[in-house]
Formats: C-alpha cells, sequence, structure tokens
C-alpha cells in the first residue's frame, strides 16, 4: 500500500508532536526537572513522617515560621509550630495505623514560595468502642515550602 502525501504528513504530524510531550515525573502531574524532583522527594519525605506518625520528623520538616489558617476567616482554628506539635501528639495519640497516598498535580513558585497542590487519599485506623475502625478521606491541599540552604522547610499545609 503507498504512502500518499497526505498519510506522509499525518505521519510526520503525529511524530512531531510525540517528541514535544512534556516529561512528567512518574506516578505525578508535575513536568519532570531537577527542581521539581527535589521539591517532590521532599514532600515524600513528609508523606513518609505521616504514614509512621513521626512526629520529630514533621516537626524537623515545619518551618519555625509554620502558621496555617485552615483556609477559614475565623482565627479560632489558626496554627503555628507549638500548635501543630500539639495537634500531632493528640492526633496520633488516637490512631493505630496511617496510609497517606500523594498525587502531585502541580509545583510552581510564588515569590520565593515553593507551592506544591495535590489531592491525598488518607485512611487510618483507630478504636471505637474497643474495635478496630478504618476512616478514610479525599482532598486537596497544597503546601507551601521554603528554600533553607540545600533542601525545603513548610510554610503551611501539614
Amino acid at each position: 500500500m503507498p504512502y500518499t502525501p497526505i498519510k506522509l504528513l499525518i505521519f510526520f504530524l503525529v511524530l512531531a508532536t510525540l517528541g514535544c510531550t512534556p516529561k512528567f515525573i512518574p506516578n505525578t502531574e508535575v513536568p519532570d526537572t531537577a527542581e521539581n524532583r527535589e521539591v517532590i522527594n521532599f514532600c515524600e519525605r513528609y508523606r513518609h513522617a505521616v504514614e509512621s506518625m513521626n512526629i520529630g520528623l514533621l516537626l524537623s520538616l515545619a518551618s519555625p515560621k509554620y502558621f496555617d489558617d485552615s483556609g477559614t476567616v475565623s482565627g479560632d482554628d489558626d496554627m503555628d509550630r507549638a500548635g501543630l506539635e500539639e495537634v500531632l501528639k493528640t492526633r496520633f495519640k488516637e490512631v493505630k495505623n496511617i496510609r497517606y497516598e500523594i498525587k502531585y498535580r502541580a509545583v510552581y513558585q510564588k515569590g520565593d514560595v515553593t507551592m506544591v497542590e495535590y489531592t491525598y487519599t488518607t485512611s487510618y485506623q483507630f478504636d471505637m468502642d474497643g474495635k478496630p475502625h478504618w476512616e478514610n478521606k479525599t482532598a486537596d491541599n497544597r503546601l507551601e515550602l521554603e528554600r533553607v540552604n540545600d533542601s525545603f522547610l513548610i510554610l503551611t499545609g501539614m
């Protein structure tokens, strides 16, 4: 079957578009660059710390300037770094197991702050009336990171 000029044109257009397809970090929607890999690797340290309920590591990943307003107008649920420590101690005391998965959607700069937008799915086990009980939650979130030397610290979003 001979190739007509139109078939050859379509073939080369398809090849050209395949060559222009951006590469993404595996299992993310984030372009594969050295900077983005560094950010995702840091966020994976955070994710693993949540799964292992490692309060010390989580606090070491939080900036001294950590502040989270929980996305609400009311100041009742605002939390600084000291409040974060108390919340982690309280919540992890009740939880037996955690599974925390992250689907990274975007990494970008906003001034000096690195923004990481993601969707998380978490399952956690706790006792209810003396029996194991599992809860599940899926939601969107954003970590805001500041660069400190050759790594990052979390400004908000834990």
